[in-house]
Parts: structure tokens; C-alpha cells; sequence
């Protein structure tokens, strides 16, 4: 039996984790806390942990999980930024669900794009109070707009096939270019400067952090429309927020956030909101908010389940190697893993 710690519990999670975990042997110990330097003590007597993207496993928790002789840090989505990687080296695995269903967060994004552009959202609350008015309400068409597409991963893919069948025209960036695809790429500059819609869709990295920023918004068309259901850090928030004020921007969708660890995922509605930019974003007109709920389909909940429970026992039942691991032995974090065929430490 292995025993894994599961921090950030939410109750959607556990029926798949302990359906998948009782067929593998694996049990799971739900905690509701977020792992952190004040609540890894909780993980003392477990032979691994299952994390996700609000879990905060700095060096230090690093540390301490190792001395405990917790062997595997289980990631239970495709980012990892919140891992050090390279403090994990040489200490404990690390693994990761690097798809679990592309589809789920692609086809949000074009929901929020579409709830946007629409005005479906004001029209909602409108006619829930009998009111049926039309005035300001007017959206534009998507056909024959220019999308530009940041990330051509599988959901970037996926997205851009949504929005060729809105008829749309696709530009894309991406620093490791789908090969043999029918993708057009271009430069950042060349897509701020001509799109019409524009999608962020690739990892958060220091080269990615802040990719849409005060230099990049002032590239871009007025009116654009941004849309970000990959990592809050993409988005440069008081850049975005001023962009907005200036009518730069046309309009936002989030479904992350730059600071968005402590708020996201929890009931905040008794509370006062301690995050100005946070609250100015949500009280824009133009700017629609979700809480990171992108991936939240029961297709991909089974699969996020299956994929995790699967690196575990692999990682056990093969002397410590699985397909899904992230390290830092050659610096390219996940590439360095398709050639591999050793641990990698």
C-alpha cells in the first residue's frame, strides 16, 4: 500500500482519487490545507504527495518532504511552476498530468470569449429581473477576425481549430513550433499588432512571465479582446487593469490570476476583498473573471485522477521512473524525458 498525502482537497476531487487509488493500492489521505512550509509537517509518515497548482513546494518544503523520506511529488495538472524543479533534483521525483483534457480548457476559453462578446452575461442578469431592453448590448461577429494564439500546445491546437470553425483567421506564436501543422506563426510584435482576439495558451516561464505587459498592450489594436485560461503570470494585472482604463483593451476573460493563491478556489463572499487590482478587474464591465475553472469537466476530474494514480504506482513498480517526470538533469524539464531511458537520478 503507498500512502500519499493529498493537499488542496476539494470535494469533487476525492470520489475519482479514491475510486482509481483503491484499484492500484494506493491510499489517499485528503487534506483541505494547501501544502506549505507551515502545513508540511502533514505529510510525515507518507511515501508520497499529490499537489496541484496553489500547493506552494518551495525549496524549504523540498527539504523538510525529504527528510521525511517522502519519495514522489505527484502533480495533479500540467503546470509546474509552483514546484522548484531544480531544488527537487537529486532529492525527490517529481511527476505531472501533462494532458488530461485539452478540450475542457480550450472550448472555456471560446465560452468566455463567446459570453463576452455577446453581452450574455449582462443580458442574463437582465432578463432575471424582467428587464429585456437590447440597448448595450451589441457584440461583433467573430467570423473573419484575427485570433492570435500564444502557446500551440494541445490546447492551443484545440482552440485554434474552435476558432477556424468560427471562420476566424489564426495567428500564432510559439517559441517550439507545431511541426507539420498548417499553423501560421509569426513574431510576438507582428501578432499583438494584428489581432483582433488574443489567447494565451502556453506554460508559465521566467520568458513567458508577463508576456502581456505595459510594452505589449501598447503594440496592440484598441479593442482587443484578451483571454487567459493558462497562468495568472502571463498577464501583467495593473498593466492589463491600465490598458482597460485607457479603452486600450477591449476586454478581458480570466479564468487565473497573477496573486490569485489565497482567493482562488475558496468561498470569499463573506469577506472583504484585500486585492484592489483583483476587485477593480471584477468591477469592469468589459472584464469577465472565473475561478480557475477551465479544466473542471468530469472527463477531465477522471483523467487528472487516472493519470496521477498511474505516475504514482509506476514510479513505485519501476524502480522510480515514469513517463510523466519532470527533472532538471538536462535543464529542459519535460524534453529531456522523451529520450531518456535511465532515471534521472
Amino acid at each position: 500500500m503507498i500512502r500519499t498525502a493529498f493537499f488542496d482537497a476539494k470535494e469533487y476531487d476525492i470520489p475519482a482519487f479514491e475510486s482509481f487509488g483503491k484499484e492500484k493500492d494506493i491510499e489517499f489521505k485528503f487534506f483541505e490545507t494547501k501544502l506549505g512550509s507551515d502545513t508540511v509537517e502533514l505529510a510525515r509518515g507518507f511515501d508520497a504527495v499529490c499537489v496541484f497548482v496553489n500547493d506552494d513546494v518551495n525549496g524549504k518544503v523540498i527539504d523538510e518532504l525529504y527528510s521525511y523520506g517522502v519519495k514522489l511529488i505527484a502533480l495533479r495538472s500540467a503546470g509546474y511552476n509552483n514546484v522548484d524543479i531544480r531544488h527537487a533534483f537529486g532529492k525527490i521525483h517529481v511527476v505531472h498530468v501533462p494532458a488530461y483534457s485539452p478540450y475542457s480548457v480550450a472550448e472555456h476559453a471560446m465560452a468566455l470569449l463567446l459570453t463576452s462578446v455577446r453581452r450574455i452575461h449582462k443580458a442574463y442578469n437582465r432578463t432575471r429581473d424582467f428587464n429585456f431592453s437590447l440597448n448595450g448590448l451589441t457584440g461583433f461577429d467573430l467570423h473573419g477576425k484575427t485570433v492570435g494564439v500564444i502557446g500551440t500546445g494541445r490546447i492551443g491546437r484545440i482552440f485554434i481549430d474552435i476558432c477556424r470553425g468560427f471562420g476566424m483567421n489564426v495567428l500564432a506564436y510559439d517559441k517550439f513550433p507545431a511541426p507539420d501543422s498548417s499553423i501560421e506563426y509569426t513574431g510576438l510584435d507582428e501578432l499583438f499588432e494584428k489581432s483582433d482576439i488574443i489567447s494565451l495558451h502556453c506554460p508559465l516561464t521566467d520568458e513567458t512571465r508577463h508576456v502581456i505587459g505595459m510594452d505589449a498592450v501598447g503594440k496592440m489594436k484598441k479593442g482587443v479582446v484578451i483571454i487567459n485560461t493558462s497562468r495568472g503570470a502571463l498577464v501583467d494585472a495593473e498593466a492589463l487593469l491600465e490598458g482597460i482604463k485607457e479603452r486600450k483593451i477591449g476586454a478581458a476573460c480570466l479564468d487565473v490570476y497573477e496573486e490569485e493563491a489565497d482567493l482562488f478556489f475558496e468561498d470569499r463572499s463573506g469577506h472583504i476583498l484585500n486585492d484592489d487590482v483583483l476587485a477593480r478587474l471584477i468591477s469592469m464591465p468589459n472584464v469577465i473573471v472565473t475561478s480557475h475553472q477551465a479544466f473542471l469537466t468530469e472527463e477531465a476530474l477522471r483523467n487528472i485522477a487516472s493519470t496521477t494514480v498511474s505516475n504514482i504506482r509506476s514510479y513505485f513498480d519501476n524502480d522510480g521512473m515514469c513517463d510523466n517526470e519532470l527533472c532538471y538533469h538536462c535543464g529542459e524539464i519535460e524534453q529531456c524525458r522523451k529520450e531518456r531511458k535511465n532515471r534521472c537520478f
